[in-house]
């Protein structure tokens, strides 16, 4: 799959020598902590055919069967202050939305923060993590990315069937996943040298792929449920949303639920 994927990159791209695949690994994002750990240099990416214990935000799981999805993880070594990286999850998700659309011809829509969607369904999601120095400057920054790719509806668990989507799915076609992979490669390749210096130009386009600003939403944080109306999202990538009382909060952590997805009605 290796070599597959690494003859479909574009000829610029310059970190073949650190594309590690493996067959079947708890995590990507495990994996290339341990990596980050022992000095691997930026840009080294792990993808993986079989997550067993795939990671998802707030601590769920994410679903990584083997054979028909793309699980990808790549570290990043910007030597910044973290709260330069706080739109890091924003970018990925344009870096990802450019990356299907280029591949697979259609362009995906973005839940806000880090999902990848298809009218009401999921077809991939996004894990950033930041590891600080002793000087507070960003160590390493991890983005894991999973993409369901081939799965039929009845490929997924009767529990997630209402929510969940594939690539597939969406086209009616067979997805080449060399062609995807290499696609990913590219375009977070491109993100990372547009990271610190086009912040408002991947804003920008992540509010074009953003199908929660306009929405009503609800926002969980532990026991407590508010609602509300997302207007923006900020130059951080913070969800700018109207309460019922008439005041604005940007929003930067909790979990947001758009009006009819995800069971939220």
């Amino acid at each position: 799959m290796k070599e597959q994927i690494l003859r479909l990159v574009s000829p610029e791209y310059p970190w073949k020598d650190r594309f590690l695949f493996l067959p079947e690994t708890d995590s990507t994002n495990d994996c290339l902590k341990k990596l980050a750990a022992d000095g691997a240099p930026h840009g080294t990416v792990v993808l993986s055919d079989h997550q067993t214990v795939g990671h998802g935000r707030r601590g769920r799981s994410f679903l990584s069967p083997p054979s028909v999805g793309l699980y990808l993880s790549i570290l990043l070594r910007p030597a910044c202050p973290p709260t330069r990286l706080m739109h890091l999850t924003c970018a990925a998700g344009v870096a990802m939305c450019d990356a299907v659309e280029k591949s697979v011809g259609f362009r995906p829509g973005i839940k806000w923060t880090n999902d990848l969607v298809s009218g009401r369904r999921k077809l991939g999601g996004i894990l950033t993590e930041l590891r600080l120095n002793a000087k507070g400057l960003v160590d390493y920054a991890i983005v894991g990315i999973g993409i369901n790719c081939c799965q039929r509806l009845q490929d997924f668990p009767p529990e997630i069937r209402e929510v969940a989507g594939s690539l597939t799915m969406v086209t009616g076609q067979e997805i080449d996943r060399f062609r995807v992979a290499a696609a990913e490669l590219d375009a977070l390749y491109d993100m990372s040298i547009r990271l610190l210096t086009e912040q408002d130009d991947l804003i920008s386009q992540y509010r074009k792929d953003c199908i929660t600003i306009g929405q009503e939403i609800s926002l969980v944080r532990g026991e407590k449920v508010r609602h509300g109306k997302a207007l923006d999202v900020d130059d951080a990538g913070a969800l700018v949303v109207l309460f019922p009382d008439g005041h604005t909060e940007a929003i930067n952590s909790g979990e947001v639920s758009v009006r009819g997805m995800y069971g939220y009605v």
